[in-house]
C-alpha cells in the first residue's frame, strides 16, 4: 500500500509536466512544425496570459475551499468600463425610472496616463464585485457556489447596461499596440501579456508561501473550524480571498480588452471553466487545503496547448470541449484517488 500511495502521489505531482511534454511533442509532429512557429507560440502565449491571470485568483479561491464561478462576467465588466475610459473618458449617460443622469466624472486621460489608470480602475471594479461575493458568502453564509452564480448574472447584466450592448470601439492604436506589442528580453521577444502575467504568477507564489495571509488560506481550506479556533479571522480572510480574485479578474478584462482593441459585454464567455480547469490540472484539490500558484501555471499551459492545437489540427470546437472535458475528468479523479489512499 505504502509504494501505490507513494505512485500516486509522484503521478498527480509530476505527471502533469509528463503530459504537457508529450502533449507540446505531439502538436508540433501533427501540425508539421506550424504549432512550434514563433508565430503561433506568441499567439498562444497571448491567450494563456489572460486565462493564468485569471486561474491565479481561482489558485486562492479554491485552495480555500470555495468557487467563484464570476469572473468571467467580472471580466467583462471590467473591461468595458476600462476601455470605455480609454476612449471617452468616464461618464454616466442613462435614464433611471424615467429620469435623465449625465455627467462627466473622469476627463479622457493621455494613453500614457490612462493604460496604467484603466489597469487601476478595473482592478478596482473587479476588486470591489470579488469583495461583494466574499461578504455574502461571510455574512449570510450562502454557499460561494451560489453567491458568485449570482455575481455572474449581476456583473454581465451591468456590461450590458453600461454600453447598451454595444462593444466599446474603435480605441487609440496605442491600446492595441499594448495588447499585440511585445518586449525584448535578452534574444527573445516576449509579448506584453506574458510578462504581465508571468509577473502575477511570480507574485501570488510569494503571496501564497512566505505570507500569513498564504498560510491562512491554507488552513481554512483544511479545517476551517480548526482554523477559526486557532485564531484566524476565517470572515475577513474568506472576504480578501474574493476580492483578490475579482481584483484579478477585472484586470484579466482589461489586458484582454487592449489584445482585441474593443471592450466588448460579451467577452469572458466561459473564461472560468478553463480557469478552473487549469487549477484543477495543475493540482490544486477542489477540496481545498492544497494546492500551489506554479502547479496552476503548468495547467493553464496544457489548456492553452490543448486549445491551440485542436484548432490548428480543424478539429471541430464541439470535439475540442469532449478532449477538454475528458482531461478535466482524468485530473480530477486522480486527486481524488490520491486523497482516497492517504
Amino acid at each position: 500500500m505504502g509504494r501505490h500511495r507513494r505512485a500516486l502521489r509522484q503521478v498527480s505531482q509530476y505527471g502533469i509536466i509528463v503530459f504537457l511534454l508529450l502533449l507540446c511533442a505531439y502538436f508540433a509532429y501533427a501540425t508539421g512544425g506550424k504549432f512550434a512557429s514563433p508565430t503561433n507560440i506568441a499567439n498562444v502565449s497571448r491567450q494563456i496570459a489572460i486565462n493564468m491571470i485569471l486561474a491565479v485568483g481561482l489558485t486562492f479561491v479554491i485552495i480555500s475551499g470555495g468557487i467563484d464561478l464570476s469572473v468571467g462576467s467580472v471580466l467583462a465588466l471590467a473591461g468595458v468600463i476600462s476601455m470605455s475610459i480609454l476612449r471617452d473618458g468616464l461618464s454616466i449617460d442613462t435614464t433611471v425610472f424615467g429620469r435623465h443622469f449625465e455627467a462627466t466624472l473622469i476627463p479622457v486621460l493621455p494613453i500614457l496616463i490612462g493604460l496604467p489608470f484603466s489597469a487601476v480602475t478595473a482592478s478596482l471594479v473587479g476588486g470591489g464585485l470579488g469583495a461583494f461575493s466574499g461578504f455574502v458568502i461571510t455574512r449570510f453564509r450562502v454557499a460561494p457556489f451560489v453567491a458568485t452564480l449570482g455575481m455572474m448574472t449581476i456583473a454581465r447584466g451591468l456590461s450590458f447596461v453600461y454600453t447598451d450592448g454595444q462593444p466599446i470601439s474603435p480605441l487609440p492604436t496605442a491600446v492595441r499596440t499594448f495588447g499585440a506589442g511585445e518586449h525584448a528580453v535578452g534574444p527573445f521577444a516576449v509579448p506584453n501579456l506574458v510578462i504581465v502575467a508571468l509577473l502575477i504568477v511570480v507574485l501570488g507564489h510569494i503571496l501564497i508561501t512566505r505570507t500569513n495571509f498564504g498560510r491562512y488560506v491554507y488552513a481554512i481550506g483544511g479545517n476551517e473550524e480548526a482554523a477559526r479556533l486557532s485564531g484566524i479571522s476565517v470572515s475577513s480572510v474568506k472576504l480578501r480571498i474574493y476580492a483578490l480574485c475579482g481584483a484579478l479578474a477585472g484586470l484579466s478584462g482589461m489586458l484582454l480588452s487592449t489584445r482585441l482593441a474593443s471592450g466588448d459585454p460579451k467577452s469572458g464567455a466561459m473564461f472560468e471553466l478553463n480557469a478552473i480547469a487549469a487549477v484543477v490540472l495543475g493540482g490544486t484539490s477542489l477540496a481545498g487545503g492544497s494546492g500551489t500558484v506554479l502547479g496552476t501555471l503548468i495547467g493553464a499551459l496544457v489548456i492553452g496547448v490543448l486549445d491551440n492545437g485542436l484548432i490548428l489540427l480543424n478539429v471541430s470546437a464541439f470535439y475540442q470541449m469532449v478532449a477538454k472535458g475528458f482531461v478535466i475528468l482524468g485530473a480530477v479523479i486522480l486527486d481524488q484517488v490520491t486523497r482516497g489512499s492517504e
